[in-house]
């Protein structure tokens, strides 16, 4: 059993993870600022802005120094731009990532996930994005403080693997997560073409992002990179030529999608990590 922390264990898409590791066979360490048990792994208070926290959390472990912990994955932050102000955002939001990475660099853990975003593409693209389907290779145009912080944060690993070449950081530009409960929202989504069209109508459901959390925690390779994680499909039933044709006319398409796959594109997930959505809200749907 490979021991792992996960960093805002107590929050909400950190749940969903900490349940499909320790699922899985991993003996998980959740850690948060909130006082709030997980269920199935341990848990320990910490405050991510002090490295000194960060440092002993990753070796103090049912009330004692016990050996640390062998991966991190990080998910603690502000998790969204507009809930504090963007110098709030940015003060909490980078120094918890980069007490983290440190932190394991001192420690010598040489595996960290952490959570990038799909903000980092341009999102809400009120500026149109450059393409359809948008990938990993179209350059990083935050449009907020907090996505700022987490092209920032891509950068950052960059340099420690750099530092480290045995180290391996990757990050996961998470799409919209949402929780099997939230589909019965979705049937309302197609109203309009402008509601969903801020990230492209993308989403994905937490199983989902909890399995490519696993697939980076073990996928056998050093250096650092990041992934767009998104479902398979849109949050859409009207079909993508509608939905591009209504919101961004003229944007070219690099290739082909079918009528209701992603338009944040999970080639490069698949191909390299494996990983490949199994969960979809037209799954859930009673009209069908």
């Amino acid at each position: 059993m490979t021991r792992v922390l996960v960093t805002g264990g107590s929050g909400d898409f950190g749940r969903a993870c900490v349940k499909h590791l320790v699922e899985a066979g991993w003996d998980v360490i959740a850690v948060d600022q909130r006082g709030e048990e997980v269920t199935g792994g341990r848990f320990v208070r910490a405050d991510l802005t002090n490295l000194g926290n960060v440092v002993e959390v990753m070796n103090y472990i049912d009330w004692q120094y016990s050996g640390g912990v062998d991966a991190i994955v990080h998910l603690g932050a502000i998790p969204a731009p507009g809930i504090t102000t963007s110098s709030a955002t940015f003060d909490n939001n980078i120094r918890a990532t980069h007490n983290v990475f440190l932190a394991a660099k001192l420690n010598g853990i040489k595996r960290v996930v952490w959570a990038s975003s799909e903000t980092t593409l341009g999102i809400p693209f009120d500026i149109p994005p450059s393409q359809v389907p948008i990938d990993e290779s179209v350059p990083a145009r935050p449009e907020s403080t907090y996505a700022m912080v987490k092209a920032l944060e891509e950068q950052m690993a960059a340099h420690f693997c750099r530092w480290d070449p045995e180290l391996t950081m990757i990050g996961l530009r998470f799409s919209n997560i949402i929780h099997e409960e939230g589909y019965a929202e979705f049937p309302g989504f197609d109203e309009d073409t402008a509601i969903r069209r801020w990230n492209l109508w993308g989403y994905v459901d937490a199983r989902d992002a909890a399995q490519a959390v696993e697939r980076a925690l073990t996928v056998d390779r050093t250096g650092t990179d990041v992934y767009i994680i998104a479902a398979a499909d849109t949050v859409s039933a009207r079909p993508n030529r509608e939905l591009l044709d209504a919101q961004f006319p003229g944007v070219p398409a690099v290739r082909d999608v079918g009528e209701h796959d992603t338009l944040l594109s999970i080639d490069n997930a698949r191909r390299d990590l494996g990983y490949e959505p199994r969960h979809s809200w037209r799954h859930n749907r009673t009209d069908a």
